[in-house]
């Protein structure tokens, strides 16, 4: 299956955006796909080799999941890889395009599951999520 590309702009430094994408204490803020879910925890080891793991719920106790991932290749403020537990790969590239705005664009391989559009969706409304947490705050 072809990797799935997302993309979004905010009216936001890339350092914000980049504190506001790999901060636990932010993660939680907006990591999930709408209001009916939420990230009650994050835990974030910003290395090659660290582990990224949250862990995303439906408010009404129903259904969760831990989303865990390796991180391979980190340039601060740039470029973030990792590789999810089933071996996907993803990666998310912070492209600055001047003082007051970052384009995030993310490459994700898709799982079997669910499908494409369904899985673009998801991740896009997640990334929306942030969107909206990092221009307002």
């Amino acid at each position: 299956m072809e990797p799935i590309k997302i993309d979004i702009t905010l009216l936001v430094p890339v350092t914000k955006v980049w504190e506001y994408y790999n901060g636990p204490e932010h993660i939680v803020q907006w990591n999930f796909a709408n209001e009916t879910w939420h990230c009650p925890v994050a835990e974030n080891d910003m290395r090659p080799g660290g582990r990224l793991k949250t862990r995303m719920e439906a408010r009404d106790g129903s259904f969760g999941f831990d989303f865990e991932g390796t991180y391979d290749e980190i340039i601060p403020n740039r470029k973030i890889r990792y590789h999810l537990e089933d071996g996907r790969k993803v990666e998310i590239l912070f492209h600055e395009i001047d003082a007051a705005a970052t384009k995030v664009e993310i490459t994700f391989d898709p799982e079997k599951q669910n499908p494409v559009e369904m899985q673009r969706e998801g991740w896009y409304a997640i990334l929306n999520n942030f969107h909206k947490y990092a221009e307002n705050n």
